[in-house]
């Protein structure tokens, strides 16, 4: 397979903003806080452009570990593109979310927390770290964003 020439910072950044923006699913990797295995599972979510909206049973192990442990690590992409977020996580009620937030949710996944049976939490992942890379030619300068804050100008 021939490798692409690496992408520099800026096109690399606007690459993982639009995979933000327009991608739907990502999996979620949680863990406890007594050192059990990690957790990985697929959800969709909605990127405001500064925060990625999720949505996941409040019974279920990924529930639990988030409200526990606050953090979250998002693989969001296929394997030869991905973006790698790393974020601290606020849970909140379905009563207590902005019917807005609520409403582009439902519409950009396909599906409504509010409507099922199974009481489910939303959580907002505040990225602190971004990562992305595609194939062998992007390892240099993955980092694109580090303690919240881009490393580079749009």
């Amino acid at each position: 397979m021939t490798s692409a020439p690496a992408r520099s910072p800026r096109q690399r950044k606007h690459d993982t903003l639009h995979r933000l923006e327009h991608d739907v699913d990502a999996w979620v990797a949680t863990a406890a806080e007594d050192g059990a295995a990690p957790h990985l599972i697929p959800l969709s979510y909605v990127w405001d452009g500064a925060t990625l909206l999720i949505a996941t049973p409040a019974a279920s192990r990924t529930g639990r570990n988030l409200r526990a442990t606050g953090v979250a690590r998002l693989g969001i992409g296929p394997t030869r593109d991905v973006v790698l977020v790393e974020g601290s996580v606020l849970a909140v009620e379905p009563a207590d979310l902005p019917e807005e937030d609520a409403e582009i949710f439902a519409a950009k996944t396909g599906f409504d927390p509010r409507e099922l049976a199974t009481p489910h939490l939303y959580f907002y992942v505040r990225p602190r770290r971004i990562q992305a890379w595609r194939e062998t030619d992007d390892p240099a300068g993955r980092e694109l964003m580090r303690d919240g804050e881009w490393l580079m100008a749009d």
